[in-house]
């Protein structure tokens, strides 16, 4: 993986992550534009399926100023994903199961500087799994806070 464009932090605190796959993505020049400009946001988007295709929804991709009205993208539009057939019927059969969807958890630029977006088959977690998370989140600062001092 090369240089990371963004991060759904909330993905990592609201699921279990089971597995993940890399994707391409659908974009308009404009919103490739964009994206190199780090205009984006993962926060409270979402992948669903149509079909026998995998879509990012609700993911915001900022427009630049510089870029002509005629040219503009739709900020919050759908956005549909590049994965092998086999790969998107996993993730079905997952989505089918109880509990399980598929979430996005970054964009990034691969090697060859192509823009990659990282989902994976995702459990919610409970109120109390959090909690747990959030308590050794707090140790591990505390640790790394002595042994600094030290």
């Amino acid at each position: 993986m090369g240089e990371t464009i963004a991060k759904n932090k909330k993905a990592y605190f609201d699921y279990f992550l089971e597995e993940k796959f890399e994707a391409g993505l659908v974009l308009a020049g404009s919103e490739v534009k964009a994206i190199r400009a780090h205009k984006v946001n993962l926060k409270d988007s979402f992948i669903r399926f149509v079909g026998e295709e995998a879509f990012l929804f609700n993911a915001h991709i900022g427009r630049l100023e510089t870029t002509h009205h005629f040219y503009t993208h739709e900020e919050r539009g759908s956005r549909k994903l590049l994965l092998h057939k086999k790969q998107i019927q996993k993730m079905l059969k997952a989505v089918n199961r109880d509990g399980y969807t598929v979430v996005p958890l970054q964009l990034y630029f691969n090697d060859r500087n192509i823009i990659k977006l990282q989902i994976a088959i995702a459990k919610g977690k409970q109120l109390h799994d959090k909690r747990q998370d959030l308590k050794e989140k707090d140790m591990k600062r505390d640790i790394e806070r002595s042994m600094k001092g030290n």
